[in-house]
């Protein structure tokens, strides 16, 4: 029996494979179900290790639309490493912060394709959903290293869903089937010890731009963790409103 290699796949109609198999997420947005959640941090209970997190800010205006942010750790990381960077923004902008946390040391579709990551994350969206409305235009999955790697994966994967992809450092992009046009941002050093910028930011950056992505590049000197002024251009890019047509 011949071997399926990741570059048969590719080559391979996706609509054959369950959703799930191919990075598809089933999570639609839909009206609440249940009353909001608290100003303050919760956990989800989608595990009894590594949950996942959400965090409300005080202030959210829950009788409309709110945004959703979804930051994914590196590897060998946890949601209390990228918190910091991001939970200043969503109390001062005013939009949900969800952190989930990969099941192994880091995300399933880095050690071997889409499984209980995929699945966590549809629940998470799916609990956050039965308890505010999720403004479309403002819906991002943004991520560090490993993480923005999945953040462009599955945001890619995902993109009618999805408004925009935030990439920060981010190595590969696993993608069989891409929808919608999601708005990309992606920041890289020429100097990270790493990955590769010119295999993986430059590159990435190139083959988007010419399938038509609205997609931003931005480079900076420095080793490869999260930067804060990254991190500040990059909230600009995700609360920044769409120009009147």
């Amino acid at each position: 029996m011949k071997k399926i290699t990741p570059e048969t796949l590719m080559q391979m109609d996706p609509s054959i494979f369950p959703p799930e198999m191919i990075g598809r997420l089933t999570f639609k947005i839909a009206p609440p179900t249940k009353a909001p959640l608290p100003a303050g941090q919760h956990l989800l209970g989608l595990a009894e290790e590594r949950d996942t997190i959400l965090i409300v800010p005080e202030g959210l205006e829950t009788d409309k639309p709110v945004p959703l942010f979804v930051m994914f750790h590196g590897a060998s990381g946890h949601a209390e490493k990228v918190m910091p960077f991001f939970t200043e923004y969503a109390h001062q902008h005013k939009f949900l912060l969800l952190l989930p946390q990969s099941t192994y040391y880091t995300w399933d579709l880095t050690i071997g394709g889409h499984g209980p990551d995929l699945d966590r994350l549809g629940k998470a969206l799916d609990n956050v959903s039965s308890h505010f409305v999720i403004d479309p235009e403002h819906f991002a999955l943004a991520g560090f290293s490993d993480g923005a790697s999945y953040a462009l994966s599955t945001g890619l994967t995902n993109g009618e869903l999805v408004s925009h992809i935030i990439v920060l450092s981010g190595g590969f992009m696993n993608v069989y089937l891409k929808t919608g046009k999601p708005r990309i941002f992606i920041t890289h050093s020429p100097e990270d010890e790493q990955l590769n910028i010119k295999t993986s930011a430059l590159k990435h950056y190139t083959d988007l731009k010419k399938e038509g992505y609205d997609i931003y590049f931005e480079l900076f000197s420095g080793r490869h963790i999260i930067h804060p002024p990254m991190v500040e251009k990059a909230m600009a890019f995700f609360l920044e409103k769409k120009a009147a047509t």
